[in-house]
């Protein structure tokens, strides 16, 4: 098993600069350190999602990409047009190398929508939203921007989970009739130092 200061430090990160400095010093070793625990979400939520999806051509964004781990997930489950954002310069480059994406950026929070509203009816994200990572602001944002009938596949992990605040945003979604869940199921995350996630298939109504 690796060593695991990185994801230790990941749950305790605040606020834009200090996540977006985390994930590029990460960015060399993350793929060894996440694999060496297991890291199965990513497989777990393209499933789910390719599941659910009436039409696995459509453009599918993967926002919070990462160095792609995600987008091989993605590609690997059938997806055909996927694109991918990202907050970590760092990231991104180990991410465009893979060969998985259509089109790549950097996302920055203060600049507005991080992508135009409508333009994707699939979105991922894929350990993004949580503890140590974004805001639960995060999901809302996501789900505004989908188009209507459009599908959000996401994951929140056991630290995330701990905090009411994350699962109450879709409790606020669904409740009030402009979403539906159609998967939801925990399961293994980071199973070598056992940590879980639930994933999550939602359709904006």
């Amino acid at each position: 098993m690796s060593d695991t200061g990185f994801l230790d430090r990941a749950y305790g990160v605040s606020g834009t600069e200090e996540t977006r400095r985390l994930y590029d010093d990460w960015a060399a070793t993350y793929e060894a350190e996440v694999g060496e625990n297991g890291y199965a979400t990513p497989g777990r939520v393209a499933r789910a999602l390719h599941a659910v999806a009436p039409d696995p051509g459509r453009p599918l964004l993967d926002f919070g990409c990462g160095t792609g781990l995600s987008g091989l997930a993605l590609k690997l489950a059938g997806f055909e047009a996927v694109d991918g954002a990202d907050l970590s310069a760092e990231m991104l480059e180990i991410a465009r190398e893979k060969q998985v994406y259509r089109h790549t950026w950097q996302v920055e929070p203060d600049a507005g929508d991080p992508f135009e509203a409508g333009a994707y009816p699939l979105v991922a994200a894929i350990g993004v939203i949580g503890a140590g990572a974004a805001p639960a602001e995060t999901f809302d944002t996501i789900m505004r921007l989908l188009p209507r009938g459009g599908l959000f596949a996401f994951s929140f992990n056991d630290h995330t989970l701990e905090d009411p605040a994350f699962e109450g945003r879709i409790s606020e979604w669904a409740d009030t009739g402009n979403a539906r869940m159609h998967f939801r199921e925990h399961g293994d995350h980071l199973p070598g130092i056992g940590i879980g996630s639930t994933v999550y298939v939602l359709e904006k109504t």
